[in-house]
Order: C-alpha cells, then structure tokens, then sequence
C-alpha cells in the first residue's frame, strides 16, 4: 500500500482489544467487563471485515488476469496462515497437556467436544466458517473462523475482479459489488428470517463476505469523493466522528435488540470507515498522538489470533492454581493485556514479519544484506 490509513489501523488495535474483553468477560465477574458494551463486542468483527474490504480494495483492484489472482491469494495466504498455523498447534498442544496435568489440577472441560480430530484438519484448512455436516461450535483457536471468512472472501473478490477486467466491465464493479452483497445478505435471512449477521463458525462465511464487499464500496465511494470532500472545514469530520463513534457505541450497548438487525453495524462501520479515513477530525487527530494506539495498530491480528489461548492460560493459572476469584479481573485484566500485548509483539516481528510474503527478487537481496 502507498499510504496508510493510520487512524483505522489503530480502530483496529482498539477493536481487537475489545474483543479481548468480550472472550475474557465470561471467566470474570466485575463490571469492567461484564456489562452491555463488552458482552455485545464481537460485533466488532465485523468492523475487520469492513476495513478489510477497504484496504485490499484500495490496493488490488487492478487484478485481471489469472497470476494476477494466483499472486494476490498467495500474498494473502502468506499473510494470515503462519500465525493461524502456529496458534493452531498451540491449541493442540494445550488439549494434550490438559490430559496430562487433569490429575494434579482442576480442568473444568478434560473433554472438549468441540476440539476434535475432525475440526482441527476444518481449522486447518479454513473451512470453518463453513456449514461442515456436525460440527456444531466454534473449535480451538476461537477467532479462526473469521480468517476462513476472510480468506474466502479473498477468493470471491478476486474471481470476481478477473472476471470484471476480462469482460470489460470495469465500470459497473459497483453494481456486481452490491450484487454479492445482496447474495450474502439473502443467505443469512434465509438462516434465520432477519438481517442477523452474527454467525461464525457455520455461516460466519456470508458474514465476511458481507462487510468485506462493504468496505470495497466504502472504498470506491471514499475515492470517487475524498478530493472535494477534503476541502470541507475540519469541525464537519469532527462531528461526523464524534456522531459515528457515538452511534456505533450505542448499537454496541444495546447489542441484543439491535443484532436481529445487524446489518445495521455493517452501514455504521462504513460510515465510521469513510469519515475516519479523511483523519481531519479532532478525534482522529488525538489518536495519532497516543503511541499505544498504533503499536496496538500494528500488533492488531496478533492480539487479534493469540489472545483466546492466553485468556485461558491465564485463567487456569490465576484462578484454578493460584484461587485468585472472577472479582479480582477488575485489575488482572491489566495484567491479562499486558501478556497478549507482549506475546504479540513477539508473533508479529517472528511470525507475521518473518513469513510475509516476499517476490525472489526481494529475498535474494535480503540474503546478500
């Protein structure tokens, strides 16, 4: 990418710290986390979608042809694969030493039906946001699921772009764009009779694929605007913010009237989207100052992938071992941060940075260095 939109990078540190919260909520009993807001956060999901959909757009619509395609996906795979592999093998690892340790420390759930030799190879090869005959729950690394939405929303933009450039159609994405948009939406009311969008590990597919294509119009619309929009005065993108943040925080709080509609969520991020690309108003102005924000910005995905294993690492050693109570993650929560912050520090330098993907010309100038 040429240019980095700096304020919804850190939207998206912010968020996966959100829904940090939302995993940890149920191992704790204090109001910091369990109230409406926290226990309506994954809903937030869907902004990564959304800002996906956004940046790839940004950066990929000139696909046509098949390498073209083949490139793109391989990138994306190099991307999002090692350190969902390597979580992956961690989850095993953990499910082998829990039947190891269960003699010598309470294990609430030995058996996990959910983690089975049959979703771990759905895991393995992101298949599961798929609807896989008997799989009925999200299975070992939880936050997996959306990268297999993600990635299969990949494969349907690119098909789609290759098939766009090839028949001349440039002109229209848009329209096939809303086309696929519409697909996924009449897919999920079919599931379920409502703009419910919150599915994960059955159709959590039409759910990715729903923002994704949201954000590849947020995009479009921010490009075919954002040269006379920009000259308006800063106090408007500061009250577009400041009425996005606060309408998206409202839907969050009331979470369980508004996910019958929550499609709702996907018009919200891609107003939130739109407004904080410009990055002209006072709020986007403060977060750029906070350093925090943009290391929380940068480790996003590994905050994001490795947090549900260090939220119950840290629960069987806080709370079964050392019989700290669900009231004491009022201030360990801090702590519980602090260790996932830490952890994905070291992933995304060691994991992310180091498998990315890299053209042979690029590696063999790395090896002469």
């Amino acid at each position: 990418m040429k240019h980095r939109f700096e304020v919804l990078d850190i939207f998206r540190g912010l968020f996966a710290t959100l829904v940090f919260a939302f995993h940890l909520a149920p191992f704790a009993n204090t109001p910091l986390l369990n109230n409406r807001f926290v226990e309506n956060s994954d809903m937030f999901v869907d902004f990564f979608f959304v800002l996906s959909g956004f940046v790839i757009a940004y950066s990929y619509q000139s696909l046509s042809d098949g390498p073209q395609l083949k490139l793109f996906l391989t990138k994306r795979v190099y991307r999002v694969y090692p350190l969902h592999f390597v979580m992956l093998i961690a989850f095993l690892g953990m499910e082998i030493a829990k039947n190891i340790l269960s003699p010598y420390i309470q294990v609430n759930n030995l058996i996990n039906p959910a983690n089975n030799f049959y979703t771990f190879f759905t895991s393995l090869f992101l298949i599961n946001s798929t609807p896989i005959p008997g799989v009925r729950d999200v299975s070992w690394n939880i936050p997996s699921w959306s990268i297999s939405a993600e990635m299969i929303a990949y494969v349907v933009f690119g098909s789609l772009l290759v098939f766009i450039h090839s028949s001349g159609q440039f002109t229209k994405r848009n329209l096939y764009y809303v086309l696929i948009i519409l697909i996924a939406l009449t897919g999920l009311w079919f599931v379920s009779h409502s703009f419910q969008i919150n599915y994960s590990f059955d159709y959590g597919f039409l759910r990715g694929i729903l923002g994704f294509f949201t954000g590849v119009l947020c995009f479009n619309f921010f490009s075919n605007t954002h040269t006379s929009v920009r000259t308006m005065p800063s106090w408007i993108f500061s009250v577009g913010e400041l009425l996005t943040l606060s309408l998206i925080g409202l839907c969050i709080y009331n979470g369980q009237a508004m996910k019958p509609w929550g499609a709702v969520f996907e018009v919200l991020f891609f107003a939130c989207i739109y407004t904080f690309a410009f990055e002209k108003g006072i709020i986007s102005a403060g977060m750029k100052r906070v350093g925090l924000f943009h290391k929380l910005g940068q480790y996003s995905y590994s905050i994001y992938m490795t947090h549900a294993l260090l939220v119950s690492l840290f629960n069987v050693l806080f709370i079964r071992i050392l019989k700290f109570q669900p009231e004491d993650y009022a201030y360990l929560v801090f702590l519980n941060f602090a260790l996932i912050y830490f952890v994905s520090a070291w992933t995304y330098k060691n994991i992310e940075m180091r498998f990315q993907y890299k053209s042979k010309k690029k590696a063999v100038t790395e090896r002469v260095k």
